[in-house]
């Protein structure tokens, strides 16, 4: 898949993916002003033209935008360098919501009809320390 911030001036292109999943988290919501619709890619995601600015927004997790425009780019995971992508930046793609993470932390002003699987932020955590 191919994508692009919106001034253009970084290109995104990642392997192609069908689902993306929602972030409820009070980062991901004060980041991107309403919960981030993100694919989970691997770690080979590539960046073309300007260089993505970085910010450490935890011990485990940075976020990239553009300099320029200041498009949200990317959430990655420090350790293992996995990359989640804001679907946005994929015009063309008609994706399916498959799952929704820190429920425990979505606002009462929006309620989403999707039908998916619901984890709190406690289950998440478990799940990356390899707890059941």
């Amino acid at each position: 898949m191919e994508g692009a911030c919106l001034c253009g001036a970084i290109g995104v292109v990642a392997a192609d993916h069908a689902e993306i999943g929602l972030c409820h988290c009070s980062m991901c919501r004060r980041w991107s002003g309403g919960p981030l619709f993100a694919v989970h890619c691997d770690d080979k995601v590539q960046f073309t033209g300007a260089t993505p600015k970085a910010y450490r927004s935890s011990d485990w997790a940075e976020r990239g935008f553009c300099g320029e425009c200041g498009t949200h780019l990317y959430y990655r995971l420090v350790p293992d360098g996995e990359y989640f992508l804001p679907a946005g930046l994929f015009q063309n793609n008609a994706f399916t919501l498959a799952s929704q993470i820190f429920i425990d932390e979505k606002p009462p002003y929006y309620t989403l009809a999707n039908d998916t699987p619901m984890l709190t932020g406690k289950q998440v955590f478990e799940q990356f320390a390899g707890n059941p």
